[in-house]
């Protein structure tokens, strides 16, 4: 993408409304516009990024074995009042009524209506598992939006949701979307930790948090400092194995809790070096609630004696712009974002020193083709912008490589290759600079 040719509202100052280093960087970096309180539009660098994070949570549900489809973002309340929730939730759900007096809410969270569909299909056990997923835009009217996308009102979320015939198959379930959330966050370039957690409006006894620490984490958690070091279960991963020794060793070996469900007399049996007391983002959440949903919706299946019974159901959430906020509170410095590669909106930012200059421009040329070919979605500036403005919107934007080209290095026959998340800057010939990116 040429620089010239793209929509990037780079701002100079900050914001007074941006109160978190996430906010306010991703204000200054034309990532994103507020409409309204908690309410944001994605401008085209924010929703690259957007797209990168939801791929890759697709990407480790379909190898886990869930199956996508997509429900709306409306709900008849009808199917709440089934479950007994409507009345419940309380002052964040958005209730409408449409122009035939029917009531419908904007959906916060959409167990009902994933029961209501898997009822209307499945009536034995012999088509379960199952395991069906969604990403979607949910609203929740929060009294005091605040944060950016941290904690906003309408928010974009992968949520998915097991059926199973017992309690023995609704855990494996469970264990399935455990290890693909710890490996959707690495791939992210994120350590989340996963945390003993209240289930809350949802419902269940089983419950962890996926926490990112970071000192403007709205959670207080206390850990194991070891827990950092547990493996992350590879590619090969074998889901239609035993996984219970994986959730054993990120949830029994090494303490690690909320501060909701903190036990002080447990964490104090943790070595005294080894204790960390810190600040946490949530960015995924797994429940397991057996029939809370099934049984009063009438989700039933025949078992293999013949007898109905409510299927045992659990759900699993992933905010994906939550985790954009996430990414940057835990990758950054003063100058700007720091991109895993992984998620990054574009994965090289081409400088020209001098535009207009033949050399430079041919070789600026070069370097886009060659960049493009290999897959990297390079941005090219080619502006009259001073190069010192250049370098500081490409520190902010957090590009993971800068190809700076200018007349004078090209003089040398070199070009200058900047890594920007250890800030190490090498003059190298062109070719080298572009293997050493590609490679």
């Amino acid at each position: 993408m040429r620089l010239s040719r793209y929509f990037l509202p780079v701002l100079k100052e900050t914001p007074a409304e941006a109160q978190i280093v996430s906010h306010r960087l991703m204000l200054r970096a034309g990532m994103l516009r507020q409409e309204a309180a908690g309410i944001y539009a994605w401008l085209p660098l924010g929703f690259r990024v957007l797209r990168k994070i939801e791929q890759i949570v697709r990407e480790e549900m379909d190898r886990a074995g869930a199956v996508e489809l997509l429900m709306p973002t409306l709900q008849l309340a009808d199917l709440w009042r089934e479950s007994g929730r409507y009345e419940d939730y309380g002052a964040e759900m958005l209730r409408i009524t449409d122009r035939h007096e029917r009531e419908l809410l904007y959906g916060p969270t959409n167990e009902e209506m994933i029961t209501e569909i898997f009822r209307a299909y499945v009536r034995s056990y012999k088509a379960l598992p199952k395991n069906l997923y969604h990403i979607q835009w949910k609203f929740r009217d929060e009294q005091r939006p605040r944060f950016g996308v941290m904690r906003g009102r309408e928010f974009l979320m992968k949520d998915a949701y097991s059926f199973d015939l017992d309690e023995t198959g609704a855990k494996a379930a469970y264990n399935r979307m455990f290890v693909a959330y710890l490996r959707c966050f690495k791939r992210m370039g994120l350590s989340a930790i996963p945390m003993k957690a209240e289930s809350g409006p949802i419902g269940g006894e089983l419950s962890h948090e996926f926490i990112v620490l970071a000192q403007t984490g709205e959670s207080g958690v206390f850990l194991d400092r070891r827990i950092l070091d547990l493996p992350i279960p590879g590619e090969d991963v074998d889901y239609d194995g035993d996984l219970e020794p994986v959730v054993t060793a990120w949830t029994s070996r090494f303490y690690a809790a909320t501060e909701d469900v903190h036990d002080a007399a447990r964490f104090a049996e943790t070595p005294e070096g080894e204790r960390v007391t810190a600040r946490g983002i949530e960015v995924g959440q797994t429940f397991f609630f057996g029939d809370k949903y099934s049984k009063p919706m009438k989700a039933v299946v025949s078992g293999p004696d013949g007898v109905e019974r409510p299927v045992q159901m659990g759900s699993y959430g992933v905010g994906i712009s939550r985790l954009l906020g996430a990414i940057i509170e835990a990758s950054h410095d003063e100058a700007g974002i720091i991109w895993p590669d992984a998620v990054a909106p574009f994965g090289v930012g081409i400088i020209s020193l001098r535009p207009g200059d033949a050399l430079v421009d041919a070789a600026c040329e070069s370097a886009y083709a060659a960049l493009t070919s290999a897959g990297l979605e390079p941005l090219y500036d080619e502006t009259d912008e001073r190069p010192g403005g250049k370098f500081a919107a490409m520190d902010l934007i957090g590009l993971p490589w800068q190809l700076i080209i200018g007349p004078r290095g090209l003089a040398e026959g070199n070009v200058e290759l900047k890594r920007r998340a250890s800030g190490e800057r090498r003059s190298l010939p062109l070719d080298q600079a572009l293997a050493a990116i590609t490679g």
